[in-house]
């Protein structure tokens, strides 16, 4: 069986106005040596004000400007495509300038129906986002694959492959309906080395543009993987600045262990919870569609430096617990037990949402309660009332952070749960919550989400791992 690669090059991978397209051309160039390719891009990045940002950023700011009245410019998305241009050759240039200015100008006519509409939302807001950002950028990425001799193609957005439910700012796939879409995009891999994709961006079954949450373009090439699963011997890589390590390199400035592999539940564990592994919804996706595909995470300065991620793990390497994390930001909603399975059941089918965790219940004056940590408290905020129609004397405590130690096999380190506990509390932090489930595998401690408690609190059970023995 050919095989497939769905590569995914993010914001940082194409750099400050294309500044290192040259290594994701290389790493094109060597990833399709015995292998067809499918190249996921993000919106790329520029400097504004000395800083970096996202051009999806710089857009998501002209809608708010059209919204308060000022007339919105795409004047610096303009700017950064013309320097990334200088990379196409004279051969592509005409075609490559042509499909900028027609994608900017669809781009700019939604911008332009949000001013006089007052209204930066759903498709006029998806549009705006999807024809500045990730579906311009990967028509950008095709001119400049071939002007280095390589054989490739982009996807138009009216054969889009990626079909999704109708909630438009954050929607979900639908795989059965992305299979009927997907001639068009089948026939490209056949006939090219590479073919280019925009990720974060969906269609309706009726051809309305809609968009995942931040971070779908990780879900963009899982979806792939899951369509093409079956044609092709399938794996899917995400292309990154660095593979995987034990913590946060933000946080933990030394003593960082190479994580050489994680299993789908590791991995999603460890997104859910702060670390910028891969956007977890997308190993839920392929997970629910019954797929086993390879995952890697390959260092682009140094692609010998990968992470391999796999439904499961033939066996296990070096120490049980794997990385340690936190999310800030988060909150506790509290309710009674007979309450909750019709809320968890609509989180489910109603909001697709999944970016919470049971924790353990109590009993207080013979009442059960039970408690689910939401790991957005901007969500919960958001959905108040949403959640409150499910027991109106429910309490939503927020300000909540919590650290998490990821790793299927922790029950092999012992003392885990007394020993990081009391290096929290030499760290002077109060520990709010801790639970610890045997059958999950995970340790879970909150704490009050106030100054810095939770990079302290990474600091400190990240540097006693490795002096707790394991079995």
């Amino acid at each position: 069986m050919t095989k497939l690669v769905v590569a995914k090059f993010g914001g940082s991978a194409i750099g400050p106005d294309g500044k290192t397209i040259s290594k994701i051309i290389q790493r094109i160039t060597d990833l399709k040596k015995d292998s067809k390719v499918i190249a996921v891009f993000s919106a790329p990045l520029t400097i504004v004000n000395g800083k970096k940002r996202s051009l999806t950023d710089v857009v998501l700011e002209q809608g708010d400007n059209a919204i308060n009245g000022i007339k919105p410019s795409l004047d610096t998305v303009k700017s950064t495509y013309q320097k990334i241009l200088e990379l196409v050759d004279s051969k592509n240039k005409e075609n490559c300038e042509n499909a900028i200015n027609s994608h900017l100008r669809l781009s700019q006519k939604a911008l332009d129906e949000a001013f006089e509409k007052k209204e930066f939302a759903d498709e006029i807001r998806s549009q705006a986002l999807a024809f500045s950002g990730e579906v311009l950028m990967s028509h950008v990425m095709n001119h400049i694959l071939r002007s280095n001799g390589i054989k490739a193609d982009a996807i138009e957005f009216e054969n889009w492959p990626i079909i999704t439910d109708n909630n438009i700012e954050f929607t979900n796939f639908l795989a059965t309906e992305s299979r009927s879409k997907m001639d068009k995009i089948a026939e490209l891999v056949e006939d090219n080395d590479v073919v280019t994709i925009g990720g974060f961006i969906g269609k309706t079954a009726d051809g309305v543009t809609t968009t995942y949450e931040r971070g779908g373009s990780d879900r963009t090439a899982a979806d792939l993987g899951i369509l093409f699963h079956k044609k092709y011997e399938t794996s899917i890589d995400f292309e990154k600045d660095s593979a995987v390590v034990s913590a946060d390199p933000k946080v933990v400035e030394s003593d960082l262990r190479e994580v050489v592999q994680l299993s789908y539940n590791e991995a999603r564990l460890a997104g859910m919870f702060g670390m910028k592994i891969l956007d977890p919804i997308a190993i839920k996706e392929i997970v629910e569609n019954g797929v086993d595909i390879p995952i890697t995470i390959t260092n682009m300065q140094n692609p010998e430096k990968i992470t391999t991620i796999k439904r499961v793990l033939e066996e296990q390497e070096g120490h049980p617990i794997k990385i340690v994390t936190g999310k800030e930001n988060c909150a506790i909603f509290r309710t009674e037990t007979n309450a909750i399975q019709k809320l968890l059941t609509s989180l489910e089918i109603d909001k697709h949402y999944s970016e919470f965790v049971i924790l353990s219940p109590f009993t207080k004056d013979g009442i059960e309660f039970s408690r689910i940590l939401f790991l957005d408290g901007e969500y919960v905020k958001r959905n108040e009332k949403y959640l409150l129609g499910f027991d109106a004397l429910a309490t939503i405590t927020y300000n909540r952070g919590v650290i998490t130690l990821i790793g299927d096999e922790m029950w092999r380190v012992q003392q885990v749960a007394s020993r990081t506990s009391a290096k929290i509390g030499e760290s002077g932090l109060n520990i709010l919550n801790m639970d610890a489930q045997e059958e999950t595998s995970r340790i879970i401690i909150v704490v009050e989400d106030t100054q810095d408690n939770i990079r302290k609190a990474i600091k400190a059970i990240h540097q006693e791992i490795s002096k707790i023995n394991f079995v």
